[in-house]
């Protein structure tokens, strides 16, 4: 199906879509630890997948996908691999240990000459109170921003006020706050204090992701709608990037299901603020750009 419109990311009424947090992974390929506590995603879920699965075409950012820290190189290799047919596959968040310093500076000057890469996680969201503190790991992440790659951050809601701190400290740095900082339940007072506190680092930015799958049994389409609501107006559509995070929230939601809850939300705002939120800070942030030319929907 040819995609007539601002490019292959195109939905309804041209708008395209940049979403900004996809994995994929095949254990049969590399080695992910955490699959073992999650039977239902404990399955290949590859780019060939990945197009049955949302409602219409978008173009994708991958996100690490938490394979062995070892096997970050070759994760990196495997998308490169996938992407070569699919231009849709338009950079990787890669990982990176930033807690070395024998390493980082290495990974980082070579993530930096990668076009393909475009930005690094390392996933602290079980790392102990203080690890975004360590000097060595500050130092890593003010390494990210002399490259002019983001930081990805994957942090639960307790661990926002430290990320603040982390924000402040690196302030050359972009800091994209996965998953909303995974409050549960949404709207819970103190992430919604420590939320505004963030935002007023102005070095740090919103993904709309992963808000179904983190909050408790019995939340509401309601609840979800309001705390996607309260980001937008904290943050502002300038600073918000729309997320699926698939594969992981089929556990609790549909493709098509979370990008109508992310559109409702921004129902109230004008058409730039849903160009933000769908594509435009998700590229300036990964340095993507938006396609001049029509390409083919990806099959």
């Amino acid at each position: 199906m040819n995609v007539t419109s601002d490019g292959p990311g195109a939905g309804p009424g041209g708008r395209a879509i940049l979403d900004s947090h996809v994995h994929f992974w095949d254990p049969r390929n590399l080695t992910y630890p955490w699959l073992e506590d999650v039977a239902p995603l404990s399955r290949p879920f590859t780019a060939g997948d990945f197009p049955e699965s949302r409602p219409e075409p978008v173009e994708v950012i991958f996100v690490e996908a938490g394979r062995l820290a070892r096997e970050a190189a070759a994760e990196i290799e495997w998308v490169r691999r996938a992407a070569r047919d699919r231009p849709w596959i338009r950079g990787v968040v890669a990982h990176a240990d930033l807690e070395d310093p024998g390493r980082a500076r290495a990974v980082i000057g070579a993530y930096a000459g990668d076009p393909f890469v475009v930005g690094v996680r390392r996933n602290v969201q079980d790392e102990a109170a203080g690890f975004t503190a360590a000097p060595d790991f500050r130092a890593g992440v003010r390494l990210l921003g002399e490259a002019g790659l983001p930081f990805d951050a994957c942090v639960r809601a307790h661990q926002l006020p430290e990320l603040a701190e982390l924000a402040a400290a690196c302030p050359r740095t972009t800091i994209v706050l996965d998953h909303l900082g995974k409050p549960s339940p949404p709207g819970d007072t103190s992430w919604r204090r420590a939320l505004r506190r963030l935002a007023r680092c102005g070095n740090v930015v919103c993904k709309l992701s992963g808000l179904a799958t983190e909050s408790g049994p019995g939340t509401g389409r309601s609840d979800l709608l309001a705390t996607l609501q309260e980001a937008l107006q904290v943050f502002g559509p300038e600073r918000c990037l729309y997320g699926s995070d698939w594969p992981v929230m089929t556990l609790a939601t549909d493709y098509g299901s979370w990008l109508d809850l992310v559109r409702a939300a921004l129902a109230a705002h004008p058409p730039a603020a849903t160009d933000a939120v769908l594509y435009d800070t998700a590229a300036r942030t990964y340095r993507v750009r938006r396609p001049a030319t029509t390409r083919e929907d990806p099959q």
